[in-house]
């Protein structure tokens, strides 16, 4: 980082709202946050946000993308982490090799499986991401009708013979994940056309939503062999569209540009598949 560009961003820091609103979007992560709520978040007026979000905005510190009438902000954590390493390399060598273990951390994800009976689909989704994902991402899901007799057999049985953990997994409504209490979800991406005929809740303006349509088990009647041949295209198919996903430089993109590129993961050709 020039050492110019250190001190523009040193000084948009050097302010007690602005370092409370960074501190804000790095929480946020990558969904970032609308303008209006990070004004009622800091209890300040508007054009008083306006003036200190212009400031992070031309020191790199954040950058904003519209969403309808929104703009949502979102913290620039490769423009923080020049930032950071500008200051250690004249004392501390490479940064990446002395930081300490907590400072290398990276922000946990909450991502959210939909299919209609959360019965197959998005039970693989789940138990597969908390597998590939331990530590950066924790997965769920649910459907918009639950299948009442719980996840398919056959389904658990190809799960914990791959060796996933399965004694959580259940059939669930997506009004689980709806109340004030609900874990806010980064991602919600569901696994089918049509959601029993209902459309998907409003998880708020800074969740990135995508659609990877998947043919639903629960619908196909073939005999045991071809069923569970199906389960396994399903199954690799997932595995490999989650491998992409949790592949991508989430923290060094906005909104817009992540929800595109997980876009591209619905389709086969793209995937390979």
């Amino acid at each position: 980082m020039e050492l110019g560009n250190a001190a523009a961003a040193f000084t948009a820091l050097g302010q007690t709202t602005r370092l409370e609103l960074l501190r804000s979007l790095l929480f946020a992560g990558p969904s970032g946050m609308a303008a209006g709520d990070i004004a009622a978040r800091l209890n300040v007026p508007a054009s008083t946000l306006s003036f200190h979000l212009r400031a992070l905005e031309q020191a790199g510190l954040i950058a904003a993308t519209r969403q309808g009438r929104s703009l949502i902000y979102v913290a620039q954590i490769h423009a923080l982490r020049s930032l950071v390493g500008f200051l250690a390399e004249a004392c501390c060598g490479d940064l990446a090799t002395t930081a300490s273990p907590a400072a290398k951390e990276v922000p946990m994800f909450n991502v959210l499986f939909l299919c209609t009976h959360n019965a197959a689909r998005s039970i693989l989704a789940e138990a597969l991401l908390n597998k590939m994902g331990r530590g950066r991402f924790q997965a769920f899901s649910a459907g918009s009708a639950p299948s009442p007799r719980g996840p398919l057999p056959e389904v658990i049985s190809q799960l914990r013979a791959l060796g996933h953990e399965v004694s959580a997994l259940r059939s669930k409504s997506w009004t689980e994940f709806t109340g004030p209490d609900a874990p806010r979800m980064d991602f919600v991406i569901t696994l089918c056309d049509i959601l029993a005929g209902q459309s998907c809740p409003d998880f708020g303006d800074t969740t990135v939503t995508a659609a990877w349509p998947l043919p639903d088990p629960m619908k196909f009647t073939g005999n045991t062999a071809e069923r569970a041949t199906l389960l396994n295209g399903l199954y690799g198919g997932l595995r490999r569209r989650l491998e992409a996903f949790t592949a991508l430089p989430i923290a060094a993109l906005d909104r817009m540009a992540l929800k595109a590129r997980m876009d591209e993961l619905a389709n086969p050709q793209s995937m390979g598949l």
